[in-house]
């Protein structure tokens, strides 16, 4: 028998060498092979679990996965993505996924696990993920704010932090930017705060914050490439889209809202939940400087927050028996937006179709759907 162990993560998996007439032990040790895994992706996983856990994706998956660093924390932490992708001879497009941009919403990290997770085990074997695995690469953060979320894992007192670690500046003793009030996206102007001990702070200046800084960077390289930018939240229910300026719609807004609310649609069928599909200032309140808004203003057509479970039970404490429910709707959600994202681009025909008969669905289903 041999065993691998996921670093600190606890992961083991089991192989037995077979032998003639040792099937039934063979299928009991692949029994608890699966239910070990199943049950790691149904439990928050600290900082230190998740660089392992990374490390074990590529060891797994060496043709298709690939891990870069791409920024630094303010306290010299990496960030870190998994590209994931069939190999190709062209210029591949892609997928933008980030988690964890604030720290408190463990459920977000867990869901980018979750999503690399079941790409990488189905591509093999369904059609249309193999087919998207090699026209896109994924670029999937599963923690962007690596300094707040490990502070969130320090004890109870720091549970609910939200914010970055850097500290205050002009005599200000906080710590902590709101990451996403800090981009460079009508920074400062609507639902943000100058006090650096309020929760929304916005820093100095947009992008005085490194991890803000580092996927801005990454977005300006890949621009013409990147089809979809989903960063994922909680807690709320909710599918925003741009723009945050109660004032402001993006050029593609019915776009954006037939393609939300088929998300919506893929959520709901899968356990029943609903989430509201809107513009922040329609549905949250108006807010400026967010991640979301960034990607729209430089051209990414499709970009999308996730605002995962709950409506406020829970809250940021989502129980951890309710994380593989929320991640599998969740999921259904983001691959109707990628499919949708594909085929646009691979298949323009099919697209236009698919769009069409999702305008047909809404008009009968958009009077209890949820839109605001």
């Amino acid at each position: 028998m041999m065993m691998l162990g996921l670093g600190s993560v606890g992961l083991v998996l089991l192989s037995l060498a077979v032998q003639s007439g040792h099937g039934a032990q063979d299928s009991a040790v692949w029994s608890r092979e699966e239910t070990t895994e199943r049950n790691y992706y149904t439990r928050y996983h600290n900082m230190s679990e998740i660089t392992a856990w990374m490390e074990q994706m590529k060891r797994e998956n060496p043709d298709v996965v690939s891990s870069m660093v791409y920024g630094q924390t303010y306290e010299r932490r990496n960030i870190t993505l998994l590209k994931i992708g069939l190999s190709s001879t062209v210029r591949k497009k892609a997928i933008w996924m980030d988690c964890g941009i604030h720290a408190r919403e463990w459920i977000a990290p867990a869901f980018c696990q979750y999503f690399v997770r079941e790409i990488l085990r189905t591509y093999k074997t369904d059609t249309k993920v193999n087919e998207m695995m090699k026209n896109l690469d994924f670029y999937i953060t599963p923690v962007l704010n690596v300094d707040g979320y490990i502070y969130s894992w320090h004890n109870e007192s720091t549970r609910l932090w939200r914010k970055s670690r850097s500290p205050g500046t002009g005599g200000c003793t906080c710590y902590g930017t709101d990451l996403n009030r800090n981009f460079y996206a009508n920074w400062g102007m609507v639902g943000v705060s100058t006090d650096c001990c309020n929760l929304f702070y916005c820093g100095t200046k947009a992008l005085s914050e490194s991890e803000a800084w580092a996927v801005t960077d990454m977005l300006g390289k890949m621009r013409e490439d990147i089809l979809a930018f989903l960063t994922i939240h909680s807690y709320g229910q909710q599918l925003l889209v741009p723009y945050g300026h109660p004032n402001t719609s993006a050029p593609n807004h019915d776009e954006l809202m037939e393609v939300g609310l088929g998300a919506a649609m893929a959520i709901k069928a899968v356990h029943g939940m609903d989430y509201t599909v809107g513009t922040s200032p329609d549905i949250l309140y108006p807010f400026l400087g967010s991640s979301q808004d960034f990607a729209r203003l430089i051209g990414i057509p499709l970009s999308f927050t996730f605002e995962l479970r709950d409506k406020g039970e829970h809250g940021f404490e989502l129980p951890e028996d309710q994380i593989q429910p929320t991640c599998e709707e969740a999921y259904a959600g983001a691959q109707h937006i990628i499919t949708y994202t594909h085929d646009k681009a691979f298949y323009s025909y099919a697209a236009t179709v698919t769009a069409t008969l999702w305008t047909t669905l809404l008009a009968a289903w958009v009077s209890s759907a949820i839109l605001l």
